[in-house]
């Protein structure tokens, strides 16, 4: 099994081959997900490269019992084994992260030494190391994906450049063919129906352009619409121009033309036999699950019930949904075979859960957990009406509050985007401190809020159940005088 990856077909399997003293490292996949297959290519080349470590692929849906033995919420997931014991664990496709705590894991490098991309070794070719560089940059674990906080002159104009390439363009996750959140999928549909020719960027490909065009268009989330340089606005305003007349009229004002052709092709009922010829369902069907996806503002149809889960990644979302205070409603997919099968067809997404607010898809675990990490989640519920708009100050307090020992620093503890922000990292993990932390690079009014909240004008900022600590210089006179510890535990 030395230097290859192997399958695990079974919760026996795995314990049997737990039983080694070797290194175990297990990849947490879904045939869904395109992060698990950019990764595996990763995680295929390290199984070579480091031949005395067992490299074990388990995919999560189909080994539940697995999945729920190691808390897997999301995919990619990787959790490292010694002796029996799991000892680090990693989320989210970040080929970086993954090569270092490999190799830290290992005892091939020190603790702080980098071990990506030149851990891939020899064995990893130019379509590898691009792929780690194309999936760090989108995970922001490199600096020069670093967006300062007001746009360069470079990025303002590649940004306008992006804009002005076709006459109507949208921002959005995924691409027309393939949307990755059911925002971006509903405006796609509205161009389709409305005929007309755009071009599209993927926002989740480049991430300097995601949070610059943030900046430019001083508009937080995505999808972003625009016709001949000037922003329309969002779903919820595309939906209602399109459903008013008034998208027609504004691309008719602008000399923007119907087409008709092979590029657009909208489901229509055959009203003959009663399907649509997009997906087959029968009308009846359709009006069921129509009727499902509305019974209630927010809709999660799960793999069991919100109090008994069925898996790791419907429990993921039903924790979210609990931690932002929302009331929803749930469909258990697994009592209905009907509605299982037809709801794929019907929202066009192949995988559970699924979750709905207002009787929009907004989409899986991996894209609900994105949301609620960067804000998104909240603004949009917010903007449905579902929850009352926070103030900052409570968003603070509630930010602050949210881990006993809370770091607001820039990047990730995995990842720090700054000497001071490292530091800091290091003397938590160093004294075996457990922290939670919030990436201020990612959230403009998080960052500027948070210099009033505490009165401190710099970053990193450490907090204990609420109460500022202090930055960097602070966390360090406490660890070298043996408090830091004692401080963080009273």
């Amino acid at each position: 099994m030395s230097g290859s990856v192997k399958d695990v077909k079974s919760k026996a399997e795995l314990d049997a081959l737990l039983r080694s003293d070797a290194l175990v490292i297990l990849h947490f996949w879904a045939s869904w997900c395109e992060a698990s297959k950019h990764m595996d290519q990763v995680f295929s080349h390290l199984a070579t490269d480091f031949p005395h470590a067992h490299f074990l692929r388990v995919e999560a849906e189909e080994q539940p019992e697995i999945s729920e033995a190691y808390s897997v919420a999301a995919v990619p997931y990787f959790v490292f084994i010694k002796d029996g014991k799991t000892v680090d664990t990693l989320e989210g496709a970040d080929p970086s992260s993954l090569a270092n705590k490999v190799a830290k894991a290992s005892g091939a490098i020190n603790t702080g030494e980098p071990a990506a991309p030149a851990s891939l070794g020899m064995t990893a070719g130019p379509a590898i190391l691009e792929t780690v560089r194309e999936l760090a940059r989108d995970n922001g674990s490199v600096t020069e994906s670093k967006v300062p906080p007001g746009l360069s002159s470079a990025l303002q104009k590649k940004i306008q450049q992006l804009i002005d390439s076709n006459p109507i363009m949208l921002f959005m996750k995924g691409n027309p063919e393939e949307p990755r959140c059911g925002f971006s999928k509903k405006v796609v549909d509205i161009l389709k129906e409305e005929n007309v020719k755009f071009g599209s960027f993927d926002i989740l490909s480049d991430n300097e352009i995601r949070e610059g065009l943030k900046k430019f268009s001083n508009w937080p989330t995505f999808p972003q619409l625009y016709c001949k340089g000037d922003l329309l606005g969002g779903s919820d305003i595309a939906i209602a121009m399109h459903e008013s007349g008034e998208l027609k009229e504004v691309f008719r004002d602008h000399g923007i033309e119907s087409i008709v052709s092979d590029e657009v092709k909208i489901a229509r009922p055959d009203r003959k036999g009663g399907i649509t010829e997009n997906s087959g369902l029968s009308e009846a069907l359709a009006s069921r699950l129509k009727t499902l996806i509305n019974s209630s503002p927010v809709m999660l149809f799960m793999k069991g019930k919100p109090d008994e889960p069925k898996c790791g990644f419907s429990h993921k979302v039903v924790e979210i949904l609990r931690e932002e205070n929302v009331n929803f409603e749930s469909f258990d997919v697994l009592s209905d075979d009907e509605v299982r099968q037809g709801i794929k067809d019907y929202s066009n997404w192949s995988s559970f859960p699924q979750l709905y607010i207002k009787g929009e898809l907004v989409g899986g675990s991996d894209i609900v957990l994105q949301m609620q990490r960067s804000g998104e989640l909240r603004k949009v519920l917010e903007n449905k009406g579902i929850i009352k708009k926070d103030t900052i100050e409570d968003r603070l307090k509630k930010l602050t509050t949210s881990s006993p020992v809370m770091l607001f620093m820039k990047g990730t503890p995995d990842a720090p985007r700054c000497g001071f922000s490292s530091k800091v990292v290091n003397a938590l993990k160093e004294e075996g401190i457990d922290f939670g932390s919030f990436d201020i690079l990612t959230d403009e009014e998080v960052r500027r809020g948070l210099k009033v909240y505490s009165n401190w004008p710099t970053f990193p900022q450490l907090y204990y159940k609420g109460d500022l600590i202090g930055g960097c210089d602070i966390v360090l006179e406490l660890k070298n005088n043996g408090e830091l510890k004692a401080t963080l535990s009273e």
